[in-house]
This record gives C-alpha cells, sequence and structure tokens, in this order.
C-alpha cells in the first residue's frame, strides 16, 4: 500500500471514529429541536396563519443549521440577490444530495417562501417535518399513483403562481450518495412550469452535502463543507423543454465529481 494511500485510510478511519460521539450529540440535538417546534409550528399555525407558521418553520431550520455544527459543517452560498427579484413566482431546480440539502434551502430562500414536492411518506409521523409539509403548501405525492402526484404538483404550480411564492423540485427523483448527479426525470417540472406560466426556474447546484451521509444513517460525515451555487434565473421565455435543459445544463455545470 503506498504512503498516500495510507494516509488517507488513516485520516478516514480517525475521522469516523470520532464521528460517532459528535454524531450521538448532534442527532440529540436535531430531535430536540423537532420536538420543541412541533408545538409552536402549530400554535403558529392555528392561532396566527400561514405567515406565523412560515416564520416558525424558517426559524427551525435556523437551529437545525446550527446543530450541525456539532459535526463541524460549513456552508457557503454563492448567490446574487440582485438577480433574483421577490416579485415573482420561483421553481427552483436542484441536484438532490441528502437531507442536508433542505434545510440550509429553507433558511436561506425563506424570502421565497419555498414549498417542495415530497414524498408522501415525509407527511406522517416526523415532528416538525411532517406537520410543515402538510400544512406549509408543499405537494405530498405518491410515488406508486401517477395521477395522484400529478394533480398534486400542479396544485402546487397553481398555488405558487397565484401567491408568488416559490416551489422546490428535484428532478433527480431520488438523492444521490455520491454526489455523482442522476438524470433529470422531467415529469414534475413540466407539469410545475405547465401550472405556473409566470415563474422564473432558479438553477442551483449543490456540492458535498453528501458526505453529511457517507457512512449511511450513522453516524454523520464530520467537517463537511456544502456549497451552493445559484445561477441566473431563467425566464419564461422560450419553450419549456428549452428551459428545462437550461435549468439542468446550468446545475451541472458547477457539479464536482468525485475521483
Amino acid at each position: 500500500m503506498s504512503q498516500r494511500l495510507k494516509k488517507k485510510t488513516s485520516s478516514f478511519t480517525w475521522q469516523k471514529a470520532c464521528a460517532y460521539p459528535l454524531s450521538a450529540l448532534y442527532n440529540l440535538a436535531f430531535g430536540v429541536t423537532l420536538l420543541v417546534f412541533h408545538p409552536i409550528q402549530w400554535v403558529a399555525y392555528r392561532l396566527g396563519g400561514y405567515h406565523p407558521h412560515r416564520i416558525s418553520v424558517a426559524i427551525l431550520n435556523w437551529f437545525l443549521i446550527q446543530n450541525t455544527r456539532i459535526l463541524g459543517t460549513r456552508y457557503r452560498l454563492n448567490i446574487d440577490w440582485s438577480q433574483i427579484p421577490l416579485d415573482r413566482p420561483y421553481v427552483v431546480v436542484s441536484n438532490h444530495q441528502s437531507l442536508y440539502d433542505i434545510i440550509p434551502m429553507i433558511w436561506y430562500l425563506r424570502r421565497l417562501q419555498p414549498k417542495f414536492v415530497s414524498k408522501k411518506e415525509l407527511g406522517q409521523g416526523i415532528p416538525s417535518v411532517s406537520f410543515n409539509l402538510k400544512y406549509g403548501g408543499s405537494a405530498l405525492i405518491d410515488r406508486k399513483n401517477a395521477a395522484q402526484a400529478i394533480e398534486a404538483i400542479a396544485g402546487l404550480g397553481k398555488r405558487i403562481e397565484k401567491n408568488k411564492e416559490s416551489a422546490v423540485i428535484f428532478p433527480e427523483g431520488t438523492r444521490s450518495k455520491n454526489g455523482t448527479p442522476k438524470p433529470f426525470k422531467t415529469a414534475g417540472l413540466e407539469t410545475l412550469l405547465k401550472n405556473a406560466p409566470s415563474a422564473w426556474i432558479l438553477p442551483i447546484s449543490i456540492n458535498e452535502s453528501w458526505k453529511m451521509q457517507r457512512y449511511g444513517s450513522f453516524p454523520n460525515g464530520i467537517g463537511t463543507h456544502i456549497t451552493f451555487d445559484f445561477h441566473p434565473p431563467i425566464s419564461p421565455d422560450g419553450s419549456i423543454q428549452e428551459r428545462i435543459e437550461a435549468a439542468e445544463k446550468a446545475v451541472l455545470s458547477k457539479i464536482k465529481l468525485n475521483d
């Protein structure tokens, strides 16, 4: 075994050993945060309605981001907000690497009021998360029922068109476990754009978040540096297919492939 490989293997083993206690502490903090904010969301929604609930969700995700600092996680956003006016709906299109794509998106995109296209299983049984998905305006889809999925996504498109909100969709359909992007599945994205004809597409390239789950569900990866590269929004001009192709090209242009 070469000295370089030995050094890399030793570093990997040391990092994984450190990851166990840090992950235990992180998971405790994460779980407590979800439990604390579940009744806060309930009260905000029941007594105040949509906007107080939206604020409570944003604050929740700020705390969840802080929890990841236990693991040494860092975030960098490359974004020019002057290119992203708030007076229009957006369809946010991104590659998908892990849960840790979503938490920062909710916080950093809070001014765009992001809603998600999510599998229906997440709408049940998870404190805070399920409540937000059910009552925050996201589309919960049944992957085994194409008609239901299309109807839910169409409803989300109509909502963002009316309220000038944003919908986040991961066209790969599932997360990439090693950071290598999967081909776009465009049916859901096409449905969103057809039902939100004035929406601009906001492409985002996410890198390194897969490393937060590089060992599986436990332990978490430590010392991860997650980056979000925001590309210039794509206008509603042109055909839907042309816009989707432009969005995929933009997203892929900043993805770092692993050796």
